[in-house]
């Protein structure tokens, strides 16, 4: 009988990153549920992101208006809509499902 583990586990690699995709619901802008939990555990490792952005589009007033409107941390407003953009694009991470970590 040929040994097909290598399939399994590659069938389990292409489930997990289709369950790391968002699920499609009226809003598209809806942050996905393992992303909240990543934002929300205060634990979480940090790490700096700078990108030279247009100064047309005020991304950096927007954000601090944002921030004093729902007082979301900076990091966090970026962080869900990047995140959101490149899982809409087919980009999810590649996470453990967080549902297994204690």
């Amino acid at each position: 009988m040929p040994d097909l583990s290598h399939h399994a586990r590659r069938l389990r690699d292409i489930a997990d990153a289709l369950e790391a995709e968002s699920q499609p619901n009226d809003d598209p802008f809806t942050p996905h549920p393992d992303t909240l939990k990543v934002i929300n555990d205060r634990h979480t490792k940090r790490g700096q992101l700078n990108y030279a952005v247009p100064d047309a589009l005020q991304l950096q007033r927007r954000v601090r208006r944002y921030n004093a409107d729902h007082d979301m941390s900076h990091g966090d407003i970026v962080a869900l809509a990047l995140d959101t953009w490149l899982r809409a694009k087919g980009y999810p991470p590649s996470l453990k499902p967080l549902a297994d970590t204690p």
